[in-house]
């Protein structure tokens, strides 16, 4: 039988309230705040907290507090990886994001989701979806990525956009429902 939290990496419904998952996010909660708590000349010390944090990450790595997340260990971010003040990445499922993306203040990441039937949703059960961001991305201020979405390489996300679906590697994308605007000159 798997436990929760294999379910929930698994793509499957699962209890949020189980108690590993529940001390895994208190164990995140802690490493968040002590890195939001940290100031601007604490680089070493965010840098330390980050790569305890986060599952994987590259050696050039900048995120700006505050920042929230729900594991950290089911993020994996790569070289020259920034992220933007009020950042968010809800990562139930994991979230993989390329090399050298840049976010806008206030992106989120969501890879949790919730059944759609109400009758299922009140009994606690809850699910998530993998995100994935390629390499040499953009997300403009204000984008949400939501469940299950795969950005191609090379991609830039207009400023407010909600990205509910897949968007194609080399194209400008924006609006809600974000939708490809056109083809990048590459």
């Amino acid at each position: 039988m798997l436990s929760e939290r294999e379910k929930m990496l698994a793509g499957e419904l699962y209890l949020a309230a189980d108690p590993e998952l529940v001390g895994l996010r208190r164990a995140a909660r802690r490493l968040t705040r002590r890195f939001n708590e940290t100031a601007e000349d604490e680089v070493e010390t965010r840098l330390e907290i980050l790569r305890t944090l986060l599952g994987r990450c590259g050696s050039r790595l900048e995120i700006e507090p505050p920042f929230r997340c729900d594991y950290g260990t089911n993020i994996a971010v790569g070289d020259g990886f920034y992220m933007n003040f009020d950042g968010v990445i809800l990562d139930c499922a994991p979230v993989i994001i390329g090399e050298n993306v840049l976010c806008g203040p206030g992106v989120h990441i969501y890879a949790a989701t919730h059944p759609l039937d109400p009758e299922v949703r009140i009994t606690g059960l809850e699910a998530a979806r993998p995100v994935r961001i390629g390499d040499r991305v953009w997300l403009g201020g204000g984008v949400i990525v939501c469940p299950g979405v795969t950005i191609g390489d090379d991609t830039t996300i207009a400023a407010g956009s909600v990205v509910t679906r897949n968007v194609p590697a080399g194209v400008l994308a924006g609006g809600n429902p974000c939708r490809v605007i056109r083809p990048l000159a590459g």
